[in-house]
């Protein structure tokens, strides 16, 4: 039985927090779906996570923006290299285009037969938006941000990987965590997790033997996690005990994080992945499900810090 379903998150440290937001909402027109803060040390750091209008999982993509702080990390091999949204066929144009509107460089390319839009967020990360004739998703339609469904981005495609040997990591995903190969180039391997309504959720592989080691810390301009969606509780417990019955013994305890529970594990190839689930409350649990990503939001246990942190949170406009 297969215990992933699909992705749940990605996750990356940026740079200014205002060139983000205007990223995600304002260029790929993604909604607001929670501004809260990093809950682990004691930084005073947004979080903040943009998606479809409700926050479906697979479409999340969430954001440390580290700019304040000044904390900036290397990007290399042995790391997660490259976010992926999925795009309607024929959205290509459309998208480089908007994106060179925008400031943003943008040019088309292709890989595994897939024709793909390729850019960067301000901070560096490379970003891909991939025309997926097998996605059966329905767009995120932002009409006030000026997307259609014929254009609008659909959700997570998924992420490239860059690694310096890729045997490991290629028995990881195959063996561990259940996904399936599906194509080979001359740059690595291509696989999906196997699901009944097409192809969506993807890992791509890059061999890199030149480029130095990544940054595997939270800092500035790097991808922190790819997220991938256990649907409960009994299969993250599960996928757990398999991965450590294959001797991959790093992975977390569970962790709370208000909407979701996690795990965390460093995959052989260096990127680090989360096994994840959405708590019956989801994104509503401290907003009302018609309003969520409106306003900031704290957990409970840094209530008594809450003033303090948001004095030193980096300003932006919202």
């Amino acid at each position: 039985m297969a215990l992933v379903s699909g992705y749940h998150h990605l996750t990356m440290s940026t740079h200014g927090v205002q060139e983000d937001y205007d990223f995600y909402t304002k260029a790929l027109g993604l909604y607001s779906v929670k501004r809260t803060v990093l809950f682990d040390g004691v930084l005073p750091v947004y979080h903040l996570y943009y998606g479809s209008r409700h926050g479906d999982a697979s479409t999340i993509i969430t954001t440390f923006p580290f700019k304040k702080p000044g904390i900036f990390g290397r990007r290399g091999t042995n790391q997660t290299r490259t976010i992926m949204h999925a795009i309607p066929v024929g959205a290509a144009n459309f998208w480089v285009d908007r994106l060179n509107s925008h400031g943003i460089p943008a040019v088309k390319g292709e890989r595994f037969g897939l024709t793909r839009v390729i850019f960067a967020h301000p901070c560096g990360i490379s970003h891909e938006l991939v025309e997926n004739p097998d996605d059966p998703r329905k767009p995120i339609v932002n009409e006030a941000r000026g997307t259609t469904a014929q254009v609008a981005i659909k959700g997570i495609y998924g992420g490239a990987v860059a690694v310096m040997d890729a045997g490991p990591m290629e028995e990881f995903l195959e063996i561990g965590m259940q996904f399936r190969r599906e194509g080979e180039d001359a740059k690595g391997s291509m696989w999906i997790v196997p699901q009944n309504d097409g192809l969506r959720s993807v890992i791509e592989l890059v061999t890199d033997r030149d480029s130095p080691q990544g940054t595997w810390t939270l800092a500035g301009g790097t991808v922190h996690h790819l997220a991938f969606n256990t649907g409960n509780e009994d299969n993250q417990i599960a996928l757990k005990a398999r991965l450590e019955g294959m001797g991959y013994t790093d992975v977390s305890e569970q962790k709370d994080r208000m909407y979701f529970k996690s795990m965390y594990m460093r995959s052989p190839g260096g990127a680090m992945f989360e096994l994840a689930w959405t708590v019956p409350e989801g994104w509503a649990k401290d907003e009302p499900a018609d309003a969520i990503g409106k306003s900031l939001v704290f957990p409970p246990w840094f209530a008594d810090r809450q003033a303090e942190m948001e004095a030193g949170l980096e300003p932006a406009s919202f």
